[in-house]
């Protein structure tokens, strides 16, 4: 088995993508869960560009790493500047990081037209920073960029750089496809010329502005490239890098002869997923391959009656080799098989009738603007009620939300308070009636939804603490018959967790403060049903 290389750069090169920021305690904390996977490098930033990188290498420290290796990265010196003068090249070795990351210049257009220097001072750039910090007792990756561009410009002009990087006492070369410009024939081609020049081994570094980030990576290691470097989910500038969870994927999976991560690492690719998007405040991508929430839904009905009798019929792995599980999704697509699929627990599978008659409802309510695929909670909920396993743990009386805004006082005399200065102030008044006793509840929010979410777990939390464990943490809002205008019916979806699961629920209404209510109630129902089941208890 050869072993490749899986080096992250998700703190450095994926915080450069847009909407992406890591605290100082996001980087520690994704270190953490990266070294536990079994990732071989993380690139942990440049000491030299802010504060908070700096810091990073000094925690890092003391992580107590069991598998990976933190590496600092940082450009070659200055023109015409000693390494030892040179501010990026000591804050490198004042990282005390084992491993020292330099790119340079591969691509000649960059030299001349960029830096404005001549081949000669070009090539002691590389080799002087090179050789500085291989002087200085630390490891050196070297990272070529924009080497297939240079490659396809100017062949000689590229080779001779990586090879003053190897001279200089460079461990690997890391071939960077920049640009994210190039095809896999171009990027084996271009390795393979390395290759031939070079006694120190290749890596691959590849962005995704064609979409082949990750065919190119999978390109460059059947030639011999012994590292991977890239993101988790693919995150950085414009369209991103290779992503790693499907490099990993599909070299532990679909390629024969290579070892990646830890043992067990693979299992825990998709939770590794979902935890840097969660960190980095990003929506997941649900079609993500391998590890996206849709990887392994199947919606029609044809597919599921499939997967039912052989899973491998419409699934090209078994989603639990990489964290991930498999789906039936709800809609008025679905046929009698997704029915099933869905029921397992309420014991209804032979009866065909009750299939039909849930099957119908679901049709009919999509046709009014729910949705079911992307909320089965509420979809649990509309099966216990049609087969009669539903008694309400609480019934609505009454509830009215109030939001007042001061617009401050327009006087002469006075200062004048803008509406952009003072914010509403937002009140849900909740009756309901709870284990035979009335409840009413007044409680504040940022909003109508936090408003009501509030007083309704402060209704019930008495009858029913363990409410208290759960948690709202999405809210969305699509408006389905737009030409009604502001008399359109809306659909809301909330997406709430507590410590063992995820669910969404799902509300219609001409009034956005009902809908909100309605998924309000369906995610706290759903709650308390599911924690009363064997499994959770």
């Amino acid at each position: 088995m050869t072993r490749i290389q899986i080096y992250d750069t998700t703190l450095r090169d994926g915080s450069q993508g847009e909407g992406v920021n890591f605290s100082l305690q996001d980087k520690l904390l994704i270190t953490q869960r990266l070294d536990e996977l079994g990732f071989d490098f993380i690139e942990g930033g440049y000491p030299l560009s802010n504060p908070k990188d700096a810091e990073y290498f000094q925690q890092a420290r003391d992580l107590g790493l069991k598998h990976a290796t933190v590496t600092a990265f940082g450009m070659t010196r200055r023109r015409g500047a000693a390494p030892e003068d040179d501010t990026g090249m000591v804050a490198l070795r004042d990282s005390q990081a084992k491993i020292c990351v330099i790119v340079g210049k591969t691509w000649d257009l960059h030299v001349f037209e960029v830096l404005r220097v001549d081949e000669a001072e070009n090539l002691a750039m590389i080799s002087d920073s090179v050789g500085y910090l291989h002087g200085e007792g630390r490891r050196v990756f070297y990272d070529a960029e924009h080497y297939f561009d240079g490659y396809r410009a100017n062949p000689e002009f590229a080779l001779k750089t990586i090879k003053a990087a190897e001279e200089a006492g460079a461990e690997i070369v890391v071939l960077c496809d920049t640009n994210g410009g190039r095809l896999p024939e171009e990027i084996v081609e271009a390795v393979q010329a390395a290759k031939q020049i070079l006694s120190i081994p290749v890596g691959i570094h590849c962005h995704n502005d064609c979409d082949l980030a990750v065919a190119n990576s999978l390109a460059a290691v059947d030639v011999g490239a012994i590292q991977v470097q890239g993101t988790i989910n693919g995150i950085g500038e414009r369209c991103g890098n290779v992503d790693l969870c499907s490099v990993v994927a599909n070299l532990a999976l679909k390629k024969s002869g290579y070892e990646v991560l830890g043992e067990g690492g693979l299992k825990h690719i998709a939770e590794l997923s979902r935890y840097v998007y969660e960190l980095a405040n990003m929506n997941y991508r649900n079609g993500q391959p391998f590890v996206g929430t849709s990887a392994f839904a199947h919606k029609g009905g044809m597919h599921v009656h499939a997967v039912n009798r052989l899973a491998k019929s419409y699934e090209h792995i078994e989603p639990e080799t990489v964290g991930n599980v498999r789906r039936v999704l709800i809609s008025e697509l679905s046929g009698k098989s997704n029915i099933v699929a869905k029921t397992m627990k309420y014991a209804i599978q032979n009866d065909t009738a009750m299939m039909q008659k849930i099957l119908d409802r679901v049709q009919d309510l999509e046709n009014e603007g729910f949705q079911f695929e992307a909320a089965e909670a509420s979809f649990d909920l509309l099966v216990r009620k049609i087969v009669g396993q539903y008694v309400p743990k609480f019934e609505k009386v009454h509830y009215r939300v109030n939001v007042e805004s001061d617009g401050g006082l327009r006087d002469d005399s006075v200062a004048v308070v803008s509406n952009s200065d003072v914010a509403p102030a937002t009140e849900a008044t909740i009756k309901l009636r709870v284990a035979g006793r009335l409840e009413h509840v007044v409680a504040e929010g940022d909003g109508p939804v936090n408003a009501l979410d509030t007083a309704l777990r402060k209704a019930l939390i008495p009858a029913y603490p363990n409410l208290a464990e759960m948690q709202l943490v999405d809210y969305k809002v699509r408006v389905i018959n737009s030409t009604a205008g502001t008399a359109a019916r809306v659909r809301v979806v909330i997406e709430s967790r507590d410590a063992h699961e995820v669910w969404t629920t799902v509300g219609v209404s001409e009034n956005i403060i009902e809908a909100s209510w309605l998924a309000l109630v369906d995610s706290v129902e759903y709650k308390l049903f599911k924690d009363e089941e064997p499994s959770q208890t």
